[in-house]
């Protein structure tokens, strides 16, 4: 039997994407997508999965605070929440909205709970793979039912495989990841939705993978998921990744001597 909670979460997104999100997959029209900012699009599955998953979580949680991507883009001050007491929901109702809104795969639901803003459970569900991943603290992560670990064999350097999203890095991080990436075994493109390069580094697909920006509905839910499989996400510096943290820069790796191999050959120079 499983942990009740980490049941109802994943119901409920298994709701969202059967209701809403996959119903409307290669099927939106351009009144059906609206750029929320510069290069970021929003549709309206995203805003209609946002609605259903939230007011579930309040459901389960009686008293506890919703922080939505969509829900921060018309106020971003629910961000303070972040750093407050009680039990606080992230949710990204669909990751990889680029990717969704032109039709391709992969796209992710993705739900974190912080409590006294420490995270304390997380749940990745890819609909199409039908992949659906979940996490407690100190409990494990499952992978489709399954108990997961990442740490294993440290392969050599060149045998490494992972993801570095180079699109918003400074230049002088650009370039310095770009001639590092020699270095290692293959690094791939990214494929825009952080969910499933996550869901990746737990299946064995990847060992690591590297972002700039680290918002926190983005990196909550898979940062808990891989450190519970035995995994590390940390901050360039080696700070420890925090989903209230103002930083940049997210190296997340399927175990610590991983992490080291990849920040010595991408990041170092």
């Amino acid at each position: 039997m499983g942990d009740p909670l980490l049941d109802d979460v994943s119901e409920l997104l298994r709701q969202a994407a059967a209701e809403v999100v996959v119903p409307l997959f290669q099927r939106l029209d351009a009144a059906d997508i609206a750029e929320k900012a510069p290069g970021e699009v929003v549709t309206v599955a995203d805003r209609r999965a946002e609605e259903l998953i939230s007011a579930g979580l309040r459901k389960l949680r009686p008293g506890s605070m919703v922080v939505g991507e969509e829900a921060v883009a018309d106020d971003p001050e629910l961000l303070r929440h972040l750093r407050g007491a009680g039990d606080v929901w992230l949710v990204d109702p669909v990751d990889g909205t680029s990717n969704f809104a032109a039709g391709r795969r992969p796209f992710a639901l993705m739900v974190a709970l912080l409590t006294d803003g420490v995270q304390v459970a997380s749940w990745v569900y890819d609909p199409l793979a039908d992949n659906l991943a979940s996490a407690l603290a100190g409990e494990g992560t499952r992978l489709d039912g399954t108990r997961v670990r990442t740490a294993g064999p440290v392969p050599a350097v060149d045998a490494l495989r992972g993801t570095a999203m180079t699109r918003f890095l400074p230049p002088d991080a650009r370039r310095a990841v770009e001639a590092g990436g020699r270095r290692i075994g293959e690094l791939l493109p990214g494929q825009h939705c952080a969910g499933r390069e996550y869901l990746d580094i737990l299946t064995g697909e990847q060992h690591f993978v590297l972002f700039w920006r680290t918002l926190p509905w983005d990196h909550a839910p898979g940062t808990l998921l891989v450190r519970e499989a035995g995994g590390v996400a940390r901050c360039f510096d080696g700070t420890d990744y925090q989903p209230a943290d103002d930083g940049r820069g997210l190296l997340v790796a399927a175990s610590d001597e991983v992490w080291t191999e990849v920040r010595a050959a991408l990041l170092d120079g």
